[in-house]
């Protein structure tokens, strides 16, 4: 009995002289892991729940991202700072088991809802009719408890096999035991699901960059209708207003709120109506001085490219700070087969996953400016209360 209790207590220790010292780096790292992803993704969470300009149907994927990411941060990763600190699991088998499932959901669902939000970026763009089906109402219900689904689905068969793994000093699937169902897994998540999303992100640059060329050429076009108007001008006008039409489209890209792009839409034809009924004035004739409905369709198309270009590089900076964070993970695993790697190795680069859970709040805010004033809201209603007490002392 003795000599089975000191077994199961070798099993769930990861005590090493080589990592004796650096453990106490990754408690604190985790911890501060635990802090920033907890505030930053409830607060996330918050933006979304109070702020009526981001209850939009994309920023419903960011809202599932950031739960992911809050599960981990609050609820998991907190025991792995409690090994990492021991330098051995201190709870339960059967917690370490579904500490485990828990683990690979998180990351299982992370890497659907990336997929989703590349696919919605590229419909929005490529195929609007397409998306208004895709990611309607419904379709967003239907598509997340799907992710959610089949990632449970995917990962619950391997509920005998999670174990306290030595070499991260955390629970997980076991590294053989689990063979060939977890390489599929792995090969099917991290592989197939990331190489869609950059194909899909390389898709939205191309398709960007010929509107790009097209709003180019509409400025030039509009630049020589105002200076010198002819007889051809209602033929001109026409492809001028499928441009306009165009760019208006992609502009929900970034306006979040399908609404406000669509008033950007009228605006700027209507503009374009006005200058086709009314004949120019000698200011208009008079270059290089433009209307007043010129410069309003000129910002409006200035500011709808500027920020195509904001949030597809938002977008696009969570998708490679993903894979960034755990590459290193899955090349260290697939290349150290028989395990000779130092497990100072194996334990820094679990830790730098970590840094997934917490750094998407971080760019929401840095890059995306309705984020960043939605947080501001937030802290400054919560600061409130120790303002007040401030001025009565």
């Amino acid at each position: 009995m003795m000599n089975q209790t000191n077994q199961t207590k070798d099993a769930l220790s990861c005590y090493s002289p080589s990592v004796e010292i650096y453990r106490y780096f990754a408690a604190l790292w985790g911890c501060a892991v635990t802090i920033t992803g907890t505030v930053g993704n409830l607060m996330t969470i918050l933006a979304f729940a109070f702020d009526p300009r981001l209850r939009t149907r994309f920023n419903v994927l960011i809202v599932n991202l950031a739960a992911t990411d809050l599960l981990y941060c609050t609820i998991l990763q907190p025991f792995s700072i409690d090994s990492y600190l021991h330098l051995r699991w201190r709870s339960s088998e059967l917690w370490c088991r579904v500490f485990g499932l828990l683990v690979c959901l998180s990351n299982s669902v992370s890497i659907f809802t990336l997929c989703l939000i590349a696919l919605s970026r590229y419909l929005l763009v490529a195929k609007r009719v397409m998306f208004d089906r895709v990611f309607s109402k419904r379709g967003l219900v239907l598509l997340l408890v799907s992710a959610w689904t089949f990632s449970l689905v995917s990962f619950g068969p391997l509920w005998s096999v999670y174990v306290f793994v030595p070499q991260v000093c955390t629970c997980s699937f076991h590294r053989t035991r689990g063979r060939p169902y977890t390489t599929i897994l792995l090969a099917f998540g991290f592989l197939v699901g990331l190489s869609c999303v950059g194909a899909f992100y390389l898709l939205i640059y191309k398709h960007v960059l010929v509107a790009t060329q097209a709003l180019l050429r509409y400025r030039f076009s509009q630049q020589s209708s105002i200076r010198k108007p002819t007889p051809a001008q209602e033929t001109n006008d026409s492809s001028v207003n499928s441009v306009i039409t165009n760019s208006c489209g992609q502009a929900e890209l970034v306006q979040g709120i399908e609404a406000a792009g669509e008033k950007s839409c009228q605006s700027s034809q209507s503009s374009l109506k006005t200058l086709k009924t009314e004949p120019p004035s000698e200011a208009d004739l008079a270059p290089p001085t433009p209307t007043n409905a010129a410069l309003a369709s000129h910002s409006t198309v200035a500011v709808d490219e500027k920020e195509i270009k904001h949030i597809t590089r938002m977008c696009l900076t969570v998708f490679l700070c993903f894979v960034l964070s755990y590459v290193p993970f899955l090349l260290l695993n697939t290349a150290d087969k028989l395990n000779h790697a130092p497990q100072l190795l194996y334990m820094f680069f679990t830790n730098l996953t970590w840094l997934n859970s917490c750094i998407n709040p971080v760019l929401y805010a840095v890059m995306n400016r309705k984020f960043r004033q939605a947080y501001h809201m937030l802290l400054t209603k919560a600061a409130e209360p120790f303002t007040h007490l401030s001025i009565f002392s």
